[in-house]
């Protein structure tokens, strides 16, 4: 009934009877359309613990930042408080699939042509700062056993990465393929910001490298389509090492949702053998690139 009274309220409706059909339910929220004079809604609700993992007024901020951004989905009404967002329904549209390449293209290149407007916001997203605070709200420790081995290579990265970072934008930070639809007209859309913030756009090719479970193959085709063939071989490495960091991110993420079907889920695992497996790669090849080796050398 709460939902319900929220409807009405941002439609100054009254009596009018409102079906709620289930849409999704994601990992921090559910979704459920909803009809009103022919026209198709989408209602969020924030899921349980979602106000320890996203903050809803720098949310709120990024919202009227990208307002009159074309190719976002188009915003009714945002709860700045609590979380709740009702946005128009994108008709005759899909989320991305990562098995077609075509599509990967094409939101490959409205994540670039996104990352390229002067949207700024006043918050920025501090990913070591993340990893920390999703540990802090794990209610015990790391199931992983080698957990502190891990995050202490993870950590050997942040000087390195601090010494590479050279441009600064608004990102979309969960820029996966659920939060890109595509229409039939092939239009792309970003929807969803709830992490938006400050931050290298190249964190966001990472973020949307390790949400669909890429292999080494996928995530260097994947680089090229996105730098148009021009990624340097210290930007490849600068990228793994963004996917080694974001891997140990979304793990403790996982951990500290507490959801243990959500825990137990390849989705979890590869997150934190993308953190492995990628911080060995630059610790094992990028000392071979003169551009990164005295980094490396000096924090290894």
């Amino acid at each position: 009934m709460h939902i319900l009274d929220i409807i009405k309220s941002v439609f100054n409706l009254q009596n009018t009877d409102i079906e709620l059909i289930p849409l999704k339910q994601g990992m921090t929220n559910d979704s459920f359309i909803f009809s009103i004079n022919n026209e198709r809604y989408i209602i969020r609700v924030p899921g349980i613990n979602t106000e320890k993992i996203i903050n809803r007024h720098q949310e709120y901020d990024v919202y009227q930042a990208i307002k009159d951004e074309e190719f976002v989905e188009p915003l009714i009404y945002i709860d700045r408080d609590k979380g709740y967002k009702i946005s128009k329904f994108i008709e005759n549209s899909h989320t991305v699939n990562p098995k077609d390449w075509n599509e990967i293209n094409a939101c490959l290149k409205r994540l670039k042509e996104f990352h390229s407007q002067s949207h700024r916001v006043e918050h920025y997203f501090d990913v070591f700062e993340h990893i920390n605070y999703y540990e802090s709200l794990m209610p015990n420790a790391s199931k992983y056993e080698d957990y502190k081995e891990t995050k202490k290579n993870i950590e050997s990265l942040e000087p390195i990465i601090e010494n590479l970072v050279k441009d600064w934008a608004l990102c979309h930070i969960d820029a996966v393929c659920d939060n890109f639809l595509v229409t039939e007209n092939q239009d792309v859309y970003l929807i969803d910001f709830e992490y938006a913030a400050m931050q290298d756009p190249d964190l966001d090719v990472a973020m949307f490298i390790v949400y669909s479970l890429f292999n080494r193959q996928e995530i260097d085709r994947i680089i090229d389509i996105y730098f148009e063939h021009q990624a340097t071989p210290l930007k490849r490495y600068k990228i793994y090492s963004y996917i080694a960091i974001v891997g140990l991110l979304w793990s403790n993420w996982c951990e500290a949702k507490q959801d243990q079907e959500l825990l137990n889920s390849s989705y979890a695992q590869q997150q934190y053998n993308y953190a492995k497996t990628f911080y060995q790669i630059v610790f094992d090849e990028a000392r071979n690139l003169p551009e990164f080796c005295e980094l490396v050398d000096s924090y290894a």
